[in-house]
C-alpha cells in the first residue's frame, strides 16, 4: 500500500516554522508512516538549514504528482530579502496564509490525506490584512464547515474548547447550550475515532466554584447545565459542570477521556504546563484531517537550531492515525 500524503504547512517564514520541518523531512519514523510534503519555500528553507546547521532538502517538487517521499513543494510566496528571520513582517503573515490556501484546497481536492500545520504568527496575519485570528478559523471558513472546534491532544490531557481566540470579555455571550453541546459531540466524536469506546467527558464551568448555585455567575444555570443534561440524554458519559480550579488535578485526569473547557486558556494552560512539546493541536468539524503544533512561531529562537520539533512530529502522526479512521 503506498503511504498517505501528509501535507505540512512551513508555517511563518521567520519563526521556527522552517526549522522544524527540516527536522521533519529527516524523521526516519514518519518517513516509514507516511509521505510528508512541506508546502512553503524552498529557499526559506534552504536558509533555515544554514542558519541551523540543518541538512538541506534532498527532494524539491512543483507539483503534488511528484511527491514520493518526504519532500518539498515549492510554493515560494516571499523574497528572502523581504524579511528578517525572528521579526514580525507583513509579507511573511502572507506568505504562510498562502501556503495554509494550498494545503486546503489540495486536501479537498483530495490530493492529500491530511494536513498539519506548522505556527503562524497572528500579528504578522494582522499586519498583512488577513482578518483570520488563528488556524481553526481559517480553516473553518476555508472549508465551509458548519460547526467546528479545537482539540488540544496530549497523554495527559484531552481538551476541547467552546471558544477560542476572543476575548475574555466576550465569552459569556458565546456560551450557549447549542454551541456547548456542539463542542461535546464533536469531542466524543474525535476520541471515539482516535481511542475507540465511549469517552469519560469533564465539562468545566465558567466561573469560581463553578458559579456556586449562581451565586459566582449564571452562565452554568442558563447554558452549560442544560448543555450537559442534554449530551446525557443523547447517551453520552458527560458530567459536570465542575469547578476548573480542582478539574486538572492527578486523580481527575486519569479518570477523564475528555475536557470540555470553555474559553482558550482554561484548557491551554493546565496542557503546556504538563506537555508542551507532545501535545498537538487539531481542529474537529471540518471535511478533512487537520491537526497542528502546540505552540507558536517562537521569534526570539528562530533561526538557532534551538527549537524542539516533537509537537510537529506528534502532530503529523496524529494526521495519519485520523486519516486512516476518517
Amino acid at each position: 500500500m503506498s503511504l498517505p500524503k501528509i501535507a505540512v504547512t512551513m508555517g511563518d517564514p521567520a519563526g521556527v516554522g522552517p526549522e522544524i520541518c527540516l527536522r521533519l523531512l529527516q524523521n526516519d519514523e514518519i518517513a516509514h508512516l507516511c509521505t510528508p510534503i512541506i508546502f512553503g519555500s524552498a529557499a526559506v528553507l534552504e536558509q533555515a538549514a544554514e542558519q541551523c546547521r540543518l541538512a538541506k532538502p534532498q527532494s524539491i517538487i512543483g507539483g503534488l504528482s511528484e511527491a514520493g517521499g518526504p519532500c518539498v513543494l515549492d510554493i515560494g510566496g516571499i523574497d528572502l530579502a523581504k524579511f528578517t528571520t525572528g521579526t514580525v513582517n507583513a509579507n511573511t503573515g502572507r506568505a504562510a496564509f498562502a501556503y495554509i490556501e494550498d494545503a486546503i484546497n489540495a486536501a479537498l481536492s483530495g490530493q492529500v490525506s491530511a494536513v498539519t500545520t506548522s505556527p503562524i504568527n497572528k500579528e504578522a496575519l494582522h499586519a498583512a490584512d488577513i482578518s483570520f485570528p488563528g488556524h481553526t478559523e481559517i480553516f473553518a471558513t476555508k472549508t465551509h464547515a458548519p460547526r467546528s472546534c479545537m482539540l488540544q491532544y496530549s497523554s495527559e490531557i484531552r481538551a476541547v474548547f467552546v471558544t477560542t481566540h476572543v476575548g475574555y470579555t466576550e465569552v459569556p455571550a458565546l456560551l450557549t447550550k447549542a454551541a456547548i453541546l456542539d463542542t461535546i459531540e464533536l469531542g466524543a466524536q474525535a476520541m471515539q475515532r482516535i481511542r475507540s469506546g465511549q469517552p469519560k467527558i469533564v465539562v468545566l464551568g465558567l466561573n469560581p466554584h463553578a458559579g456556586e448555585n449562581g451565586l459566582f455567575g449564571t452562565e452554568e444555570q442558563s447554558a452549560i447545565i442544560p448543555a450537559v443534561e442534554a449530551a446525557q440524554k443523547l447517551g453520552f458519559d458527560v458530567e459536570g459542570p465542575i469547578p476548573p480550579d480542582t478539574a486538572f488535578i492527578p486523580a481527575k485526569r486519569r479518570t477523564t477521556d475528555l475536557f470540555v473547557c470553555m474559553y482558550h486558556d482554561q484548557g491551554h494552560i493546565p496542557l503546556k504546563a504538563l506537555c508542551f512539546d507532545e501535545a498537538v493541536n487539531t481542529t474537529l468539524g471540518l471535511p478533512i484531517v487537520r491537526t497542528s503544533v502546540d505552540h507558536g512561531t517562537a521569534l526570539d529562537i528562530a533561526g538557532q537550531g534551538e527549537a524542539n520539533p516533537n509537537s510537529l512530529l506528534e502532530a503529523v502522526k496524529l494526521a495519519v492515525t485520523l486519516s486512516q479512521k476518517k
